[in-house]
C-alpha cells in the first residue's frame, strides 16, 4: 500500500511538473470573420488581429493571451480605475506603425492605414497559422496612397508558448519613401498593467544584452527585448525579437509604465547623431521583420529569451 501510494505521489507531481511548462493541446486554428481573426491554440483564443476598426485606423492585435489563458497585453480598452488610461486608441496590444512616412504620422492615428484585402487568406499549413495582407498608407487628409505594405503574419507554438511572425515589404509604388527618424516608429507592445516596471509588482524589462528596464534599455540597440513579470502566480511576458535581415539594428524605445517599440529608424531619436531619414526609391521596396514570442513559465528561469531568439533567426 506504502508502494502504491509513493507511485501515486509521483504521479502527481510529474502531472504538476507537465502543467507548470503548459503543454497545452498545440492545435492552431484561425477564424476569419467581418473585422478580425480570431486565433486560438488549443481551447483557448489567444490573440485576435483586428484589420478594421472605426476607432483605430490601422490594423493591430488585441486580448494578448498565454496559451493558458493569462492576458499578457493591456486591456483593450484600458479600464478606468484599473489601467492608465495613456494611449488609449494608440497602445492595442501589438502593432506595426511609424510617425513619419512622407510627412503623414500613421503611429497617432493622424493618417489612416488601410486594410485592403487579403492576399492569402488565414489558413494552418504544416502546424503554423498563415495569412497574408495588402495594406494601402493613405494620406492625412485624402483618399491618396502614399505606400502599399504587404504583410506576411505567421502563428506557431515554441518553447514556453507561441510565435507570432510579422514580416512586411513596404513598396514605393507612388514615387520616393522617406521614413522619417523618429522614436515612434516600429514594432510595439503594450503589457498588461500588472506587468509594468513602474506598478513594483515584480514586472521588468531586459533586453538581449541583459540590461534591465527603462532607464538602462531605452535608445540602446538590442537583438530582442523582453517585458514580462509575475501575473496570477506564474512569469508571463512578451518578447519582441528583431529580424537579423532588416536593413539595420534596432533600438529598444522601452518605458516603465508598461510600452516598448524596437525601431530601426530612430538613429538622431536615440543617439543625437544626424538625422537619417531611410530613403526607398520609387519602384523599390523595403523589408522589416519581427516577432513576439507570448511566453508563460512557473518561474523566470522556466524562459529563456536567447534561446527563443536563436529558434527564430533559425526558422527565419
Amino acid at each position: 500500500m506504502k508502494l502504491l501510494f509513493q507511485a501515486l505521489m509521483l504521479l502527481l507531481i510529474i502531472g504538476g511538473l507537465v502543467s507548470s511548462n503548459f503543454a497545452a493541446d498545440p492545435t492552431i486554428r484561425l477564424i476569419k470573420e467581418e473585422r478580425q481573426v480570431k486565433i486560438y491554440i488549443g481551447d483557448h483564443e489567444v490573440v485576435d488581429y483586428v484589420f478594421v476598426d472605426s476607432d483605430i485606423s490601422r490594423p493591430y492585435f488585441a486580448h494578448v493571451k498565454t496559451l493558458s489563458g493569462r492576458q499578457v497585453s493591456r486591456n483593450h480598452p484600458p479600464r478606468e480605475g484599473v489601467d492608465k488610461m495613456d494611449h488609449a486608441n494608440m497602445h492595442p496590444g501589438i502593432w506595426l506603425s511609424f510617425g513619419d512616412v512622407n510627412g503623414h504620422d500613421y503611429w497617432r492615428l493622424k493618417a489612416k492605414t488601410k486594410h485592403v484585402r487579403f492576399l492569402e487568406l488565414p489558413a494552418v499549413v504544416a502546424d503554423s497559422g498563415n495569412f497574408k495582407v495588402l495594406n494601402h498608407y493613405l494620406a492625412t487628409d485624402s483618399d491618396a496612397v502614399v505606400c502599399s505594405e504587404e504583410c506576411e503574419v505567421g502563428v506557431r507554438t515554441v518553447d514556453g508558448g507561441y510565435r507570432i511572425t510579422i514580416v512586411s515589404e513596404f513598396k514605393a509604388t507612388e514615387g520616393e519613401l522617406r521614413f522619417g527618424d523618429q522614436e515612434e516608429m516600429g514594432l510595439g507592445v503594450r503589457v498588461a498593467t500588472p506587468l509594468a516596471v513602474e506598478r513594483k509588482l515584480g514586472g521588468r524589462i531586459l533586453d538581449s544584452e541583459n540590461r534591465i528596464n527603462g532607464a538602462n534599455v531605452w535608445g540602446k540597440t538590442a537583438k530582442w527585448c523582453d517585458y514580462a513579470g509575475p501575473l496570477e502566480g506564474n512569469w508571463v511576458g512578451m518578447t519582441v525579437l528583431t529580424s537579423p535581415k532588416n536593413f539595420r539594428p534596432c533600438w529598444s524605445h522601452a518605458r516603465d509604465y508598461g510600452f516598448v517599440a524596437m525601431n530601426s529608424f530612430g538613429l538622431n531619436a536615440f543617439t543625437k547623431a544626424a538625422k537619417n531619414d531611410v530613403i526607398v526609391k520609387a519602384g523599390e521596396s523595403l523589408r522589416i521583420g519581427y516577432a513576439v514570442v507570448v511566453h508563460e513559465s512557473a518561474q523566470e528561469s522556466g524562459f529563456d529569451a536567447h534561446a527563443a531568439y536563436d529558434q527564430f533567426v533559425d526558422e527565419e
